[in-house]
């Protein structure tokens, strides 16, 4: 197994049982403690987890593992730059996919206030209720399962929706990026809607906080070749924009 493969796997362990013993990682890994707790020291220099004597434990305030209602306000300032960039990417008349997030209900506030005529599809309760007034809006809700977490709906309900649109563009805020591994995000639940979303998308447009690029999330949605355009806030290191740019991704 690959260690990039390890670790995920470490992550994913994470996420369901909240913590993880160095002791139990190597039987089940079969590799030494030295490479278990090479990994750990990798992935908490990466703010993923926390290491404690004889193991680790989730990082409880790392934005992309907290719910909704807590994380709305997480790195609020670099979400309103985000949304502003955005919306000069969108043309009055078109039709947008926002997947839900935090950073697109701040894009759901800009719109509000800089167009008229748009039809929008989500999946995102808290970003309809923000448009809901807006009259000559199409708001377009795909009915699932309502994550109470996440004020979302999910399931094979909303992915069979998505089949019948054609997107002028998606909007897809994430947990991370990155060359080697590409868009990759938390919510396990919603990985497949965010699949659905970018094949139903005539351009993709991911949105990053600078912290996120060059990080890795939990699950891969897609590769960094099967995206058009990354915005992200002006306090991106102008190294890793050097990096990506020569790769040839475009970020804003």
């Amino acid at each position: 197994m690959l260690a990039t493969d390890r670790r995920n796997e470490i992550l994913k362990t994470l996420s369901i049982e909240g913590s993880v013993k160095v002791s139990k990682l190597t039987r089940e890994f079969d590799v030494s403690v030295e490479t278990i707790r090479r990994d750990l020291e990798i992935l908490e220099k990466k703010e993923l987890l926390k290491r404690v004597h004889g193991g680790a434990i989730l990082k409880g305030n790392k934005p992309g593992k907290l719910n909704y209602s807590k994380r709305k306000d997480e790195f609020i300032n670099e979400k309103i730059e985000i949304a502003k960039k955005a919306v000069t990417h969108i043309e009055e008349g078109s039709l947008i996919v926002l997947n839900n997030s935090t950073t697109n209900l701040e894009i759901a506030k800009e719109i509000k206030r800089h167009f008229e005529d748009l039809t929008i599809i989500t999946n995102s309760l808290m970003i309809v209720n923000e448009l809901a007034d807006k009259e000559n809006f199409t708001l377009i809700l795909l009915g699932g399962v309502l994550n109470s977490k996440e004020y979302s709906f999910d399931g094979q309900f909303v992915e069979g929706m998505l089949s019948n649109f054609i997107a002028h563009k998606a909007f897809l805020s994430v947990g991370g990026v990155s060359l080697l591994r590409g868009v990759t995000d938390y919510l396990m639940s919603e990985i497949h809607i965010q699949k659905q979303f970018m094949e139903i998308a005539q351009e993709v447009i991911i949105l990053v906080t600078s912290n996120n690029i060059d990080n890795e999330s939990l699950v891969k949605i897609a590769d960094i070749e099967d995206i058009n355009l990354i915005i992200t806030d002006s306090n991106l290191n102008p190294d890793i924009l050097q990096k990506y740019t020569e790769y040839g991704v475009e970020i804003q």
